[in-house]
């Protein structure tokens, strides 16, 4: 008499658990950015207390497209219209954030990987902001010698 409810018990305990840990299987996902762009602004390193140290930079990239009729390239078909978007690049690895804050200088050709974080912060004003952010895992310098002999 006494066995029957706790099996049943230990039954429906095991069936719940099982569940539970089925739904905790992670799915795979992925969160990958690749940019090539130039420096806006010489790094900065900012350290919050009790936080690991920043390096944080802006990058520009550009996107051009030529309007008019024709989809074939030539110069003398269309006007040809670019836009730049700003990409605000933190490092936080601790090898890569000292070589980005040492040798990332305003103007130069990079390459960055890495993923996009969005979060919030209270600015100055107590007014509560949205910033994205991407977060570098890798970072190639590109030389460019029209840059470098300027």
């Amino acid at each position: 008499m006494f066995r029957r409810p706790v099996l049943q018990v230990f039954h429906q305990f095991v069936r719940r658990e099982s569940e539970i840990a089925s739904s905790l299987v992670l799915e795979r996902s992925l969160n990958r950015v690749q940019l090539l762009g130039r420096v806006g602004q010489d790094p900065v390193m900012r350290q919050v207390e009790g936080k690991n140290p920043v390096t944080i930079f802006s990058l520009a990239t550009n996107e051009m497209w030529r309007s008019g009729e024709s989809e074939v390239y030539q110069m003398d078909l269309g006007d040809v219209s670019q836009k730049t978007t700003w990409h605000r690049i933190s490092v936080f690895r601790p090898g890569l954030r000292d070589v980005a804050y040492q040798y990332v200088k305003k103007g130069s050709r990079i390459y960055v990987e890495g993923k996009v974080d969005y979060g919030e912060y209270t600015d100055k004003n107590n007014v509560r902001r949205q910033a994205t952010t991407i977060i570098a895992d890798n970072i190639i310098f590109l030389s460019d010698q029209t840059k470098e002999k300027a």
